[in-house]
């Protein structure tokens, strides 16, 4: 029976609110015709214009287009796909047709896409409702979700807190209930990152896997869609619809491979290289301690990383030099400090520079094969530091001491995009702040993860939490 509180939430059940239902339960309550997917949205609109004025976590809210969409699912004789109904967020980097889609910049601010991107047309096939548009660094540059047009977005466990650049907004957003599943795009870590931040799950597919066949470096692996929701079920719910090869997108062309029963795990602090400070070294030991309680020991390992930061370094700014140097040239002074300096960084970068690169990301992955001829599965963190104040910025310091680069802090997450294997976190629930890990398998085993992240989820402790004060 749905109903009303006298504060006018949406009620499931007893007295829980709607917007803290699941995406699996609210989908198949959606399904049975239980509930209308205007009461889902509705639920999810109050929850949004309750928690958005402390989070900032929408540039846009599509509350008139969710709710039209809504009522012409209604309409319907029976649901269209597995999200019929649900509401999803989207990072407003990615296209929504008739959605104001920003891409975090003021030299968009009125920009209204004709089409949508190939993930949201396909969430939209499966029945999802995009609710709104989640908020991000001009053009997904920066470790703070702030842009000339909003922000920050604030961490729901501490609002003076970064929730993690640059899908902090989808983040932040599912961890206090203003939507149940989320989009986002990592190429750094910006999904796994705000998904540790905020306490929620997150994956980082196989590249190809959710396929962009609008990418102008059509064989480039090193950007992909994520998704984001409060626990792994979710998380492949959301992944399954927008899931599937194009042969516009050259490398989205494989299947899932089967991974069998079987999951060996390994772990590792840094591989060896990445800067990781000593409060999240200390968690880290804490979560696989607990993880070899249920998945057995655990081998300590990680393949020759040496040369892996400056190869990122070096791809990163060639290719963002590659995409965004014209719009400097045009528009320098309009750009934030963050884009300027990520531009500008490639500047000089020789073709040489850029191929040796290429040779050593390829080896590098060849490496981290071999490593999994011997396990299945490797846990590290989901980054090298705890979220931080927003009013700092960038991350300048570690543990008292500069760092090289503000690329740093995100080492963990760097180098597993370069080899591109899938990533499943999970939130790790302890004493202050939030804390995520990252799971990773061989490319094409997302089921693996999903298996995985289900039984830590339910016999390790592995769950999302409400924040404080977020609860209900």
């Amino acid at each position: 029976m749905i109903g009303r509180s006298e504060t006018g939430r949406h009620m499931t059940g007893g007295d829980t609110p709607l917007w803290r239902e699941g995406a699996v339960a609210l989908a198949a309550r959606l399904a049975r015709r239980e509930l209308s997917a205007r009461e889902a949205v509705e639920a999810h609109l109050s929850r949004i214009a309750a928690a958005e004025p402390a989070l900032s976590a929408f540039l846009t809210v599509a509350a008139d287009e969710a709710l039209a969409r809504a009522d012409a699912l209604d309409a319907l004789p029976s649901p269209v796909g597995p999200l019929h109904g649900v509401p999803v967020a989207v990072k407003d980097l990615t296209d929504t047709a008739g959605i104001r889609t920003t891409y975090g910049s003021a030299l968009y601010a009125d920009h209204v896409p004709a089409d949508s991107d190939i993930a949201v047309a396909r969430i939209e096939a499966a029945g999802g409702i995009v609710i709104g548009k989640t908020n991000t660094p001009e053009f997904g540059f920066g470790a703070i979700c702030r842009n000339r047009l909003y922000g920050p977005t604030r961490n729901p466990a501490d609002p003076n807190l970064t929730s993690g650049g640059s899908s902090g907004g989808s983040a932040a957003a599912v961890a206090v209930g203003m939507a149940p599943l989320a989009h986002g795009t990592d190429y750094g870590g910006s999904v796994r990152i705000p998904a540790s931040f905020c306490g929620i799950a997150s994956i980082r597919p196989t590249p190809g896997l959710i396929p962009a066949p609008g990418r102008a470096l059509g064989w480039d692996t090193l950007a992909t869609h994520g998704v984001l929701a409060r626990d792994t079920a979710d998380c492949a719910l959301l992944l399954s619809a927008m899931a599937g090869s194009d042969l516009r997108d050259p490398t989205s062309l494989f299947g899932d491979r089967d991974s069998g029963s079987e999951t060996r795990v390994g772990a590792t602090a840094d591989f060896g290289v990445a800067t990781v400070s000593h409060a999240v070294r200390e968690r880290f030991a804490e979560a696989v301690d607990r993880l070899e309680r249920v998945a057995g020991p655990m081998a300590r390992r990680h393949p020759d990383c040496g040369d892996a930061m400056a190869t990122f370094r070096t791809l990163r700014a060639a290719q963002t030099r590659h995409a965004f140097g014209p719009m400097l040239a045009k528009h320098g002074e309009a750009l934030t400090d963050t884009i300027r300096w990520n531009i500008e960084a490639g500047a000089g970068i020789t073709a040489d520079a850029y191929l040796e690169a290429q040779a050593a990301r390829t080896a590098l992955y060849r490496r981290f094969v071999a490593l999994f001829g011997e396990i299945d599965v490797l846990a590290a963190p989901a980054c090298g530091v705890l979220p931080w104040p927003n009013q700092d910025g960038e991350v300048t310091v570690i543990d008292g001491q500069p760092v090289g680069s503000i690329l740093d802090y995100l080492g963990v997450t760097a180098i597993v995009t370069l080899i591109g294997f899938p990533v499943l976190t999970l939130p790790v629930a302890g004493d202050g702040l939030p804390f995520g890990i990252q799971l990773i398998a061989r490319p094409g085993e997302e089921r693996r993860l999903i298996r995985l992240g289900l039984m830590l989820e339910r016999e390790a402790g592995f769950a999302h939490r409400w924040p404080a004060g977020w609860a209900g």
